[in-house]
């Protein structure tokens, strides 16, 4: 078996920094969400019948980005087989996708931190909260692992397929949770 090199002693503190930054916007969005009096009552419903119906389209929108973004994440780092090489363009459109889907999930967020809060009342929606939380933080770590260098060279995937199994997973308590209701407007 052969051993493998630790991480380089000036990667630790990079690598820290970016987790630790993470947890604490996870951590702060989840203090927010819970100690403040929720409003209730949505924002805004550009068009649509509610707020839930609102936000599962708009995070059923930022999911399909979510899938582009990891399509070209693979095809960018020669990961995806049968693509050949990544076009000149291809990275713009990984960041567009990534920046559009990111501004989609703000108006979701903002309705179940400020109308909502932090609620505990189901597992569903307890998992949800938590996943929700998670998501932010990582996605927060993951940006700022972007810009850092210093990273072991398995960080930004980690982190990356971080942000993606979670928004993943948040979805699935929410938005898809609200289309497979009966009796409930879609729109």
């Amino acid at each position: 078996m052969v051993a493998r090199p630790a991480a380089r002693p000036q990667s630790r503190p990079a690598l820290a920094l970016v987790l630790l930054t993470g947890a604490g916007v996870a951590v702060a969005v989840g203090v927010y969400a819970r100690v403040h009096s929720p409003a209730a009552r949505p924002l805004f419903l550009l068009g649509f019948t509610g707020m839930l119906q609102l936000k599962s389209w708009f995070a059923s929108a930022a999911l399909v980005l979510v899938v582009v973004q990891v399509v070209t994440a693979l095809w960018i780092w020669d990961r995806l087989p049968g693509a050949g090489h990544a076009p000149s363009w291809l990275p713009t459109l990984h960041r567009w996708s990534g920046s559009v889907a990111f501004t989609l999930t703000l108006p979701v967020a903002l309705h179940c931190v400020w109308s909502l809060g932090f609620v505990t009342t189901t597992p569903r929606v307890l998992a949800h909260g938590l996943l929700g939380c998670a998501f932010y933080g990582a996605y927060a770590a993951k940006m700022l692992g972007v810009r850092m260098r210093g990273l072991p060279g398995w960080s930004l995937p980690v982190l990356g397929g971080s942000v993606f199994t979670l928004f993943v997973l948040v979805w699935e308590t929410s938005a898809l949770w609200f289309f497979t209701r009966t009796g409930v407007p879609l729109w």
